[in-house]
């Protein structure tokens, strides 16, 4: 099989970026890959934090750690200074690698299994700064109210397993094993909204019965390499299962490119948007489902 170069257009899809701006109230931020910021004015969560965005080359022959001022600098950029919670869907290092030092820099509770509680203590966060749960856990986190369900993460997954000792960086990619993968429902009692965060595109079958959320955030790396059939299973056991009438795809940019740039496309060797997109919007049409892409650091309303 031929290697296919380059990677797809993401100016291909400009007109799925049709998320209507928060001008106030609750609002969704995307920051990259599977980060976003959930905010009502008043309080606000955070999904993995994930600024520092290193090279491949560090990636692969070196040493990694978070980078205080790449991640300073997405968080001004984005107008956060408090956090109540921060949340890595799983904990590989393009979701969870600045999540310690986010929830530090925020006073944000770090949420998540015992691979995540690992990176917290690896970075000095105290007990109380660390909340550890277990799958179909509920927790008030300010005006939000979250569950944790268990899910799985993608295939394939490169670096598997859970994390049982603290990270303390730098160190090598591999330290960032996936520990446990979440689907996260968001909702916000105060306007009735919900929401599905799903980081990974991968699923655990019938995880999500009985949820509900008007809009899921679907993770799509790695979504362009599997088969239409299994896409078509992802598709159904996340947006179809929990009723969403917008799906907003995240996780679909080059993570080796810093926030500080333009967001492309993963090239096709790691991963195939263009398939993707083929695929999703069949199933988007079927359903009456709105199929978007969010716009990074924009504060948009896709409840709208």
């Amino acid at each position: 099989m031929r290697l296919r170069l380059g990677r797809p257009d993401i100016n291909r899809y400009a007109n799925r970026f049709d998320l209507s701006p928060a001008t106030d109230g609750l609002a969704v931020t995307f920051l990259g890959v599977a980060s976003l910021l959930i905010d009502d004015g008043a309080s606000a969560l955070m999904t993995d934090g994930f600024f520092t965005r290193p090279g491949l080359p560090r990636v692969l022959l070196g040493r990694i750690a978070p980078d205080p001022a790449r991640i300073d600098a997405a968080l001004s950029r984005a107008a956060v200074t408090r956090l109540d919670a921060v949340i890595p869907v799983h904990t590989h290092f393009d979701h969870a690698l600045d999540s310690a030092v986010v929830a530090e820099r925020t006073g944000g509770l770090l949420v998540g299994g015992e691979s995540t509680a690992s990176i917290g203590r690896g970075h000095g966060l105290p007990a109380d700064r660390i909340a550890v749960v277990a799958d179909g856990a509920g927790l008030r986190l300010g005006g939000f109210e979250v569950a944790m369900i268990a899910s799985h993460h993608c295939p394939p997954d490169r670096y598997p397993g859970e994390i049982t000792e603290p990270v303390v960086p730098p160190t090598r990619v591999s330290a960032y094993r996936c520990g446990e993968a979440w689907s996260i429902v968001v909702g916000h009692p105060s306007s009735g909204r919900s929401l599905l965060v799903q980081g990974s595109a991968g699923y655990v079958p019938g995880a999500l019965a009985g949820r509900r959320a008007e809009v899921a955030y679907l993770g799509v790396g790695q979504l362009g390499i599997q088969s239409e059939r299994y896409i078509e299973d992802y598709w159904r056991e996340t947006v179809r299962e929990v009723g969403a009438r917008r799906a907003v795809l995240i996780h679909w940019d080059d993570f080796f490119r810093p926030l500080s740039e333009p967001l492309r496309a993963l090239p096709y060797a790691g991963d195939d948007l263009d398939h993707t997109m083929t695929v999703l919007s069949r199933l988007a049409d079927e359903d009456g489902v709105a199929l978007s892409f969010p716009t990074v650091f924009a504060r948009e309303n896709p409840w709208a």
